[in-house]
């Protein structure tokens, strides 16, 4: 006759205490309070007074137009970001993948590196080289290219900011998708040529499938990370030129910490906790549709 093993919750306890225990001090309470401090007028200095859902009224009745502008400009640069982050990143992982050997190898560390340097030094390197004095300017300069004022054009100034993110987020994803490309049998790749099947049929209708676990949760989390995107406008543009690149995050770092109202800035941050919510769920709902996970 078999035991039956159950688990203790006395027992349990002493081992799942340290990490609730910090993630009660560090996430639940801090949210809480964040909460409570988005309906005062709470500020720095000063008696906090109770305003509801004042602040979040302001938001979006029009009190605020800037945050409408800072809005449109973080869903643009999610877009273009993340819909150019998914296409690159499959693309350069299916033909690391396909080369193999130690070459690709090679090639997944240098893509990966900017992924663990530091974001601000990167920040201002880029700003220097796209500087209307920088290298970029100088290089196209040989070719009669006037100088272009990259960082003071509303339009050059989010290209830039997206191509900066590119270069340094990419590599991450061609790292997760190629892990999902090794896991993929290579005789099913082999059948599938036997049965004349070219490269793009192959690719649309064997590794997509098969790779489209790895494609989503890659989907989920760049663009959880472009609506969180901060210091690369900051040290970058400073949300310039006028307010063309200022995002949600760096609008809510400017309300609170630059005109010193709390509140109005933890309003933002939950605002946007429910917009990143709702498009976390929308995409594990549209899931269904055209993730496979048979093996």
């Amino acid at each position: 006759m078999t035991r039956t093993s159950q688990i203790n919750p006395v027992r349990a306890f002493p081992y799942l205490a340290p990490g609730m225990t910090g993630f009660f001090i560090f996430i639940v309470i801090p949210l809480v309070f964040s909460f409570i401090i988005s309906l005062f007028n709470w500020q720095l200095y000063g008696i906090p007074t109770f305003v509801g859902i004042k602040n979040y009224v302001d938001l979006f009745n029009g009190t605020d137009s800037a945050f409408m502008r800072v809005l449109l400009n973080t869903a643009i640069f999610a877009v273009f970001y993340t819909t150019l982050n998914l296409v690159l990143s499959t693309l350069i992982a299916v033909w690391l993948h396909s080369i193999g050997g130690k070459l690709a190898g090679l090639f997944r560390v240098i893509f990966f590196v900017p992924v663990v340097t530091p974001m601000v030094a990167n920040a201002l390197i880029w700003r220097l080289m796209f500087d209307e004095n920088g290298v970029v300017n100088a290089f196209l300069s040989i070719f009669g290219v006037s100088p272009t004022p990259w960082l003071a054009s509303e339009f050059w100034a989010m290209v830039v900011l997206v191509m900066m993110s590119l270069w340094q987020i990419i590599g991450y994803n061609i790292v997760v998708l190629g892990s999902g490309l090794n896991n993929i049998n290579p005789s099913v790749l082999e059948a599938a040529k036997v049965d004349g099947a070219g490269p793009f049929k192959r690719f649309f209708k064997v590794i997509f499938p098969l790779l489209s676990p790895a494609l989503f949760f890659c989907t989920v989390m760049t663009l959880i990370g472009a609506f969180k995107i901060f210091a690369q406008p900051y040290m970058l543009t400073k949300g310039g030129p006028g307010d063309s690149t200022t995002t949600i995050v760096l609008y809510l770092y400017n309300q609170g910490f630059s005109y010193d109202k709390l509140g109005y800035a933890s309003a933002i941050a939950w605002v946007l906790f429910v917009i990143v919510m709702l498009i976390t769920a929308l995409q594990f709902i549209g899931q269904k549709k055209w993730v496979n996970y048979d093996q």
